[in-house]
């Protein structure tokens, strides 16, 4: 037991060095090649950051343990926005560029809609069990390479009268000027090797965390549904919060909410649709409450930013996130 805590201390020990030097080396590669925080947040660092989630989603598949798998993916994005959205807003206000909230935003969304739609299979389709089958997983690879191409193509912003050399920043306003002294400010070789080492430390952390907080579950008697709707998604989610965090101190709040909403899109498409490839995925004891509270915070994030807040996600907000997690986390743990 003592070893196990100890862990649990070293894991998230290295996942907060990891964060750090993520942010830092994927910031310098945004000014680099022109690229806003956000779109960097949507693509590096949510695919970094959600490694965790596709290693354990695919392992949990391949060994039988399929109900794991949507629990992690469904616990996780339920985490992402409601505890991570909601910590940074309430250490941080997040401004968030408006581009974001018009066509990123909505993806994720769908991506909530999406999972409800699949988790109601046996109403819809007739199956005997709600089922994500192969096909619908390879459906969802297909979503995921359109959201990939959609972001890439729509990263960069090009406006008259910018100066030849100089890039124009999107993520956070106002608009920044890099130019290619700013650029040179951290080498190429350095931008790569934080990013690469930013990235290790945050798996190898989370994997650890995962370890050590399941066994110290399934001592407990929690199912394997509620293991993944709460510590694994909590562990796994464990980078995204951190880079979060960091993003956010650092000023760079696109940053922070680029990687939740790529995370999410890439968690609901990318991972489950891997691991549906491996092995058809029952969704266990996992109903329409948890894939609710996912869509109903997916709402919620998205109202916030562009109805109530004018692009801004702000203190009281980010406590009404908070709050809905730690009522919905007493609501699982209470049904164990």
């Amino acid at each position: 037991m003592f070893i196990t805590i100890v862990m649990l201390v070293v894991s998230l020990a290295a996942v907060l060095v990891g964060a750090n030097l993520l942010v830092d080396g994927s910031s310098a590669l945004a000014r680099r090649f022109g690229m806003s925080d956000v779109t960097v947040g949507l693509t590096v660092v949510a695919f970094g950051t959600s490694s965790p989630e596709l290693a354990i989603s695919i392992v949990s598949a391949l060994d039988g343990a399929t109900s794991l798998t949507v629990g992690n993916v469904v616990g996780s994005n339920a985490l992402n926005i409601m505890m991570i959205i909601g910590i940074t807003a309430m250490i941080k206000p997040l401004k968030v560029e408006r581009t974001i909230m018009s066509q990123q935003m909505p993806l994720m969304v769908l991506s909530a809609l999406l999972l409800l739609m699949l988790g109601n299979s046996s109403l819809l389709d007739g199956t005997a069990t709600n089922i994500i089958t192969r096909t619908s997983g390879l459906f969802m690879l297909l979503l995921f390479v359109l959201f990939m191409v959609f972001t890439v193509l729509t990263s960069k912003v090009e406006l008259p009268g910018v100066p030849t050399g100089q890039k124009l920043e999107t993520g956070i306003n106002p608009p920044v000027l890099s130019t290619p002294e700013a650029e040179k400010s951290m080498p190429l070789w350095k931008q790569i090797l934080w990013i690469a080492l930013g990235l290790a430390g945050l798996i190898w952390g989370g994997s650890k965390f995962v370890d050590s907080a399941s066994v110290l579950a399934a001592s407990l008697g929690m199912s394997e549904a509620t293991i993944g709707l709460t510590i694994v998604a909590m562990g796994t989610s464990l980078p995204e919060l951190a880079a979060s965090i960091v993003a956010a101190f650092k000023g760079n709040p696109g940053l922070a909410v680029g990687n939740v909403i790529g995370s999410n899109i890439f968690n609901a498409t990318f991972v489950l649709g891997a691991g549906a490839v491996c092995a058809p995925l029952s969704m266990g004891t996992i109903g329409n409450v948890d894939l609710l509270v996912l869509t109903a915070a997916s709402l919620l994030f998205w109202l916030e930013g562009r109805v109530w807040g004018n692009h801004v996600i702000n203190r009281w907000e980010g406590t009404i996130l908070f709050l809905g997690y730690v009522a919905y986390t007493a609501w699982l743990l209470a049904a164990v």
